[in-house]
């Protein structure tokens, strides 16, 4: 039987969330480093793949007749935008689906890192339950309420983020100059800077933006330098757009009061990654997690069924949804 769709992911991915892939589809699952993926490519119509991995060459989708790459999530930087472009196929993501999961982390996140939540519970699993209780005292440690929130990239994950901050009762501004639409921004009266404004007047600074040319350590050595002492940045968009040994070195130095990262330069962070070399303070400072930031059962869900469903519609001969190239 002919293959409809490869599947880069395994069925459990959808089924343990409570998707069932499409019955009348025959879909093959594999492995993005399977011996027999390149011959199978040739024979499927499309692929389906998550957001997150290695990037896969482009020699893998010469020669192919798919109708359309299907993301299950937003960023498509696993891919060769020029080759797919030259090759004449469709890109298509799910752009929104991790909203709520991402406002989330970040202000879950601020929260642990201006009140040193994970710190303090360190510490005290340690049996420096007073002296660590007086010194968060002592510093008077400020929350999220009243707070200036510096947005980077306020697509539409950016702009959910700003929006969560904003019920909370934070200030918003934000860089995007890319941004056309800004009522939704004034809405919540978020006001519009220079990305060296926004860094010296942020008490949080979160990062929603891709990984392009242009974004390529966007936050390096000069930027963490004109952030507040007492400010911490969260990075929740891609590990390309902050210098990990230039923010390495901030938390070591005490320049910022801490850094949430979910993303890294190599994924699977790796041993000699900068960030992981830290140590005493500066490592107590710094919440790492494994690229979850919009991960839940709930945003999974979503963006698997919303996959599925435009694979159909394409394969059933309709246009593709949410094409990115």
């Amino acid at each position: 039987m002919p293959i409809d769709v490869i599947c880069l992911r395994p069925e459990a991915d959808f089924t343990r969330v409570g998707v069932t892939p499409p019955r009348n589809l025959n879909i093959a699952w594999r492995k993005p480093d399977d011996a027999d993926l390149p011959a199978l490519m040739k024979q499927a119509r499309a692929v389906v793949m998550p957001a997150v991995g290695p990037k896969l060459p482009a020699a893998l989708f010469e020669g192919t007749t798919l109708k359309v790459v299907q993301i299950t999530g937003a960023g498509v930087d696993r891919l060769d935008e020029a080759a797919l472009k030259k090759f004449g196929i469709p890109v298509a993501n799910v752009p929104g689906g991790s909203n709520s999961a991402l406002a989330e982390y970040t202000t879950a996140c601020a929260s642990v890192l201006l009140r040193r939540f994970a710190w303090a519970d360190a510490e005290i699993k340690k049996g420096n339950y007073v002296p660590f209780r007086n010194r968060m005292m002592a510093d008077n440690l400020a929350g999220i309420d009243g707070a200036t929130v510096g947005v980077v990239g306020m697509g539409v994950i950016g702009m959910a983020v700003a929006q969560a901050f904003h019920r909370i009762g934070c200030r918003i501004v934000y860089f995007d100059p890319a941004l056309k639409d800004t009522s939704k921004a004034g809405a919540i009266d978020a006001r519009a800077l220079p990305l060296e404004e926004l860094l010296k007047t942020s008490d949080v600074v979160t990062l929603h933006v891709p990984l392009i040319p242009a974004t390529a350590n966007l936050i390096g050595a000069p930027q963490l330098a004109l952030m507040k002492p007492e400010a911490v940045l969260i990075n929740g968009a891609r590990g390309g757009v902050v210098d990990e040994a230039a923010l390495a070195q901030a938390l070591q130095d005490g320049r910022i009061a801490g850094a949430a990262v979910d993303v890294y330069s190599i994924e699977p962070a790796t041993a000699d990654n900068p960030l992981l070399q830290l140590g005493g303070e500066a490592a107590s400072r710094l919440l790492l997690t494994p690229h979850v930031a919009g991960v839940t059962r709930q945003s999974a869900a979503f963006l698997f069924r919303a996959s599925w469903e435009n694979v159909q519609h394409v394969l059933n001969g309709g246009a593709t949804a949410n094409r990115v190239y």
